[in-house]
């Protein structure tokens, strides 16, 4: 079958690929809300993807969410919901600013047992590695969590990540764990920002640079790491 694909056609896929579970909403919200019936225009064109065979879908949601052609999730299984919760925090980012060098699920140690965070992204100019924390852990399990992040930051390896900014000195992201509750974890060589929601950072953030009456954009720094969200 001979078929031409537009260029939204195109980021859809690539979209879905890279967030793995991509619900209807989101597709409208994303790729179609400037369209006078949006989500009629959004249906219309998942409907055709699915047909190609471009795209999978589950209907075990309301409204349907939509799969890579080659995933490797039971339709009805809970790590799509781990990857909406991801697309959620991905989304609230959006509303501020869209971040750049997005990576879902990320491995930056390339081997088992490291580090693997949610999200990785640059967020308003700052690296960021973000774990989001549907369900409750001991503060034994989230402090072994901090330990490996510790373990990378002494090991040197992240100073050559591909993200890393040529004309500066390498920054080792700050760790946001997103979670309704407040873990007693620490850190002397890492920053860790434990908030419910990329709402609550930003404005945690813009009262902090109220306090500080700077006029120049806030920029905080500890043990190297940069964070500028303002």
């Amino acid at each position: 079958m001979s078929f031409r694909l537009s260029q939204r056609d195109k980021d859809i896929i690539a979209f879905i690929n890279q967030f793995r579970a991509v619900d209807r909403d989101s597709l409208v919200n994303l790729f179609f809300k400037q369209l006078k019936s949006p989500v009629n225009a959004c249906n219309s064109v998942m409907v055709r993807l699915y047909r190609l065979g471009l795209i999978e879908r589950t209907q075990q949601y309301s409204p349907t969410v939509y799969l890579p052609v080659d995933a490797k999730i039971k339709k009805n299984s809970q790590k799509i919901l781990h990857f909406l919760s991801i697309l959620a925090i991905y989304k609230q980012m959006c509303t501020y600013s869209v971040p750049k060098q997005v990576i879902v699920e990320d491995k930056p140690t390339g081997r088992k047992g490291g580090i693997e965070p949610d999200l990785f992204c640059i967020f308003k100019g700052s690296p960021f590695w973000i774990e989001i924390q549907r369900n409750q852990y001991s503060e034994q399990k989230m402090q072994e969590k901090i330990h490996l992040y510790e373990e990378f930051f002494f090991s040197d390896e992240w100073k050559a990540l591909h993200w890393q900014p040529e004309d500066q000195s390498p920054i080792f992201p700050s760790i946001i764990l997103i979670t309704p509750v407040r873990y007693a974890v620490n850190s002397e060589h890492i920053r860790i920002i434990q908030v419910a929601s990329i709402h609550e950072l930003m404005e945690k953030y813009k009262n902090s640079a109220k306090q500080e009456r700077q006029v120049r954009p806030r920029l905080s720094s500890s043990n190297g790491i940069k964070i500028n969200l303002t």
